[in-house]
């Protein structure tokens, strides 16, 4: 009379099944997150160099005799 009232082993295949894809999807969305992190952390390390070392050259240059003037009209550049 015993399995005829429940006796036996409980089926619990569809709880582990879910159990698992739960596991998976945290896995997936933990790698996700860390990618995410990794990539705003390359941003803003090119964007914290690019403030320090992009204001090291001087834009009004002392080679030239009138640096506030800019180019002459008649030299020849690359678009004319």
């Amino acid at each position: 009379m015993g399995g005829v009232f429940g006796g036996g082993k409980p089926d619990t295949s569809a709880a582990e099944a879910q159990l698992a894809a739960q596991r998976a999807e945290t896995e997936r969305m933990r790698k996700q997150s860390e990618e995410e992190k990794r990539d705003l952390q390359e941003q803003m390390a090119a964007k914290r160099r690019a403030t320090s070392r992009g204001g090291k050259r001087m834009l009004l240059s002392d080679t030239r005799l009138n640096p506030e003037v800019g180019l002459d009209e008649e030299q020849n550049t690359l678009g004319g």
